[in-house]
């Protein structure tokens, strides 16, 4: 008969779990590391809690089934925190396991006991407790509940006398439907339809945003055609790269509610927001005055952005609700096309030193098959504008928390999902074997550095990339825009190469363009994982911003 640990794993593995990640405990971790070991299901050891979340939220978003973590008892909960609200609000799967204590003990010992379902509760869909009893539905019930539009994190707790009890399984576990509040809206009009139809005919320059709730291939696909057959333009939000490519004739640039994105906006007639989550968008006032249609897997918040109405299920058939109202578009695609080439040349300055927009172009050009993934950060402006992006979850990014740290803890996650069973040291880079690409800031790595020993100890296909300019730019720029003196941003000079060397990581550095070239020709002929310590010159940074936000 299975135990409580076997079910647990089981059930996830159905699920599509690809791999456990986490920092485990002396409880009932173990029993779910061992009967995952069992039937092959991977635990990765990170450095951190909050990294293994964000490992696992990277394999949730690319593979569009749930990731997996788990943390022991008090500390390795009230970690993880970070990394479960990352999976909130930027809207991923996320399966938490947590230990917690024996349920025989009562409450005896306080030592290190906090309440982890009130701790996580506020960043958290829903949380169980698990018991022999009833194992299998609260799998069964978690699992549904992460999946559900809009995807995000569910908790779920094991007691260690509990994890390697025999499972009662009864035949009915697995019909177990989530509760109402976590179940999926089917489709369904909010607001009046009748209105937004009078809008959609009425529109001539109607204009496509895509965001967080479309990035499944066939999302893409569905905005492709509606795009190609009404000769549309097509923003796209930073987690919505590439759901529209960049090279697209119908790309009309990166949307986010800035000032670079108005140019286009005052030429619209009419939004159509597919899968747009406002939750993405940076918090100033909505300035576009022409009416808003959203279509999507789930419905929104309206306070920010003013919909219209909100088509609510399946994307293409709102999609399809849309074209068959539209009418001719009096779009020029090309002159589009040109106002996008122009804010690109326009937010990035000349620079003879290395500079993040330099690294950005050359890094994509090496790499141009690679998932990039990019964290919180100044050098995070050039990166979304500049990196290329043909298939949706190309670029993985933190939108919704913008959380810094990202970057390397997604890249781990998304370079062992494309490993796939079974190591591969030694493996070259080639087209069928890209590496993983990591752009991040110092004060980014800093704060996730111990996941280089990650990448090596999985020797896994990872470039990590610091934009090294000693500061926290990005807040240094606000400050000086508010005239302050700058205060509590300077980092200090790192020996990235040094610390790599350390992990017995390869290592480059780079101060000028023609060593960054140097420095990714020589990535490119290593086996093996790599870092490059890009020494960046941050005196563009203030015009990128000032260009692109206003």
């Amino acid at each position: 008969m299975p135990s409580v640990a076997d079910v647990i794993v089981a059930r996830l593995r159905e699920a599509g779990v690809a791999a456990l990640f986490g920092v485990p405990g002396g409880g009932s971790n173990l029993d779910v590391i061992e009967a995952a070991r069992r039937i092959g299901l991977p635990f990765v050891l990170t450095a951190t809690e909050t990294a293994g979340a964000i490992a696992a939220i990277a394999q949730a978003e690319i593979s569009g089934r749930p990731g997996g973590c788990l943390t022991t008892i008090g500390p390795g909960v009230a970690s993880v925190v970070n990394g479960v609200a990352c999976a909130r609000l930027d809207r991923a799967a996320l399966i938490v396991l947590t230990d917690s204590y024996p349920a025989a003990g009562g409450d005896v010992f306080v030592h290190q006991r906090v309440d982890h379902h009130a701790l996580l509760a506020p960043v958290t869909k829903w949380s169980g407790t698990i018991t022999s009893e009833n194992v299998d539905a609260t799998m069964g019930k978690a699992i549904a509940c992460a999946m559900a539009p809009p995807p995000g994190p569910v908790q779920i707790e094991c007691a260690p006398d509990v994890a390697a009890q025999t499972a009662a399984i009864t035949p009915a576990a697995a019909a177990i439907a989530p509760e109402p509040a976590c179940a999926g809206p089917r489709l369904q009009f909010a607001g009046s339809w009748e209105t937004a139809r009078a809008e959609i005919a009425r529109a001539r320059k109607p204009l496509v945003v895509a965001g967080v709730g479309v990035r499944r291939p066939a999302h893409a696909a569905a905005i492709r055609s509606l795009c190609e057959r009404r000769a549309l333009p097509a923003m796209v939000t930073y987690k919505a790269k590439g759901v529209v490519p960049d090279i697209d004739a119908h790309f009309a640039g990166v949307f986010t509610n800035a000032a670079i994105d108005q140019t286009i906006l005052a030429e619209a007639d009419l939004l159509i927001g597919i899968g747009l989550d406002p939750v993405e968008l940076l918090p100033r006032p909505w300035r576009s005055v022409a009416p808003v249609v959203y279509c999507g897997p789930w419905r929104v918040d309206t306070r920010h952005v003013p919909f219209v109405t909100q088509l609510v299920g399946d994307v293409a058939a709102c999609v399809e609700e849309i074209n068959e109202v539209l009418g001719e578009s009096h779009w020029n695609l090309d002159a589009v096309c040109r106002t996008v080439a122009a804010q690109r040349a326009a937010a990035f300055a000349p620079s003879s030193m290395l500079s993040a927009h330099h690294v950005v172009q050359l890094a994509a050009k090496a790499f141009p098959n690679s998932r990039v993934t990019v964290d919180a950060g100044a050098h995070m402006l050039p990166a979304t504008m500049l990196w290329h992006v043909s298939s949706p979850n190309g670029m993985l990014i933190s939108n919704g928390l913008s959380t810094m740290g990202f970057a390397l803890p997604a890249a781990i996650g998304a370079a062992l999902l494309q490993r796939g069973p079974g190591p591969t040291e030694g493996d070259d880079h080639n087209d069928e074997n890209p590496p993983v690409v990591a752009l991040t800031g110092d004060g980014g790595l800093l704060m996730c550095l111990g996941e280089l020993l990650t990448v090596v100890r999985e020797q896994l296909p990872v470039i990590t990339v610091v934009f090294n300019d000693r500061s926290l730019s990005l807040i240094d720029v606000k400050q000086r825009q508010r005239q302050y003196a700058p205060a509590g941003v300077a980092l200090g000079d790192v020996a990235w190469s040094s610390i790599a060397e350390g992990f017995s990581m390869r290592a480059h550095v780079a101060a000028t363009e023609s060593d960054f070239e140097r420095a990714l020709a020589a990535v490119l002929a290593h086996r093996g994982p790599s870092l490059i310590d890009a020494r960046i010159d941050p005196s563009t940074y203030p015009e990128t911003l000032r260009a692109i936000r206003g």
